[in-house]
């Protein structure tokens, strides 16, 4: 019964599609394109740190990307980014500062819609913030909805396995 209210409830949070994302008036759509960077990685590489100051929102054109972030002195897996994924939307739409590091896994590349662009397209289409404001709320419910999930398994199988002294 909790497994079909979680997924009841998680059903609303699914990733959304790039293009219906970044979906904005020709004009705005222009300034974007002229602006964006295409950058080419190689395995092992970090695109950005945790705590620098972001540069803009990036795009995971192709390739895998491990996002690590350290908290409480202890650095934690956040889990991968693959083609199609926008990455780091927190700090392109907060406080400017990356919240965790990004780096490849394997050779690929990132397109980088710079802040400043980002910006200028706001205040043009104002729209274009609300979209990527829900799309991080879904990702910070999917998050919590898989750390939920994984915190239940890992209790469950403490509760199965037997006591050692």
């Amino acid at each position: 019964m909790q497994r079909e209210e979680r997924e009841r409830h998680t059903d609303g949070v699914g990733a959304h599609p790039l293009a219906e994302l970044l979906a904005c008036p020709a004009a705005v759509g222009n300034l974007l394109n002229a602006a964006a960077e295409c950058i080419q990685v190689e395995a092992g590489e970090i695109i950005f740190r945790q705590s620098t100051p972001c540069r803009g929102l990036y795009v995971v054109v192709s390739g895998q990307f491990i996002r690590k972030a350290e908290r409480l002195s202890t650095r934690v897996t956040l889990g991968m980014a693959r083609a199609g994924d926008l990455v780091e939307m927190a700090a392109a739409l907060g406080d400017g500062n990356h919240t965790y590091t990004l780096s490849a896994q394997i050779a690929g590349a990132v397109m980088l819609l710079p802040i400043d662009a980002l910006q200028r397209a706001f205040e043009a289409y104002p729209l274009l913030r609300m979209k990527l404001l829900e799309e991080l709320a879904r990702e910070v419910s999917r998050a919590y909805g898989t750390c939920c999930v994984t915190r239940t398994a890992v209790t469950r199988r403490r509760a199965i396995l037997p006591a050692t002294g």
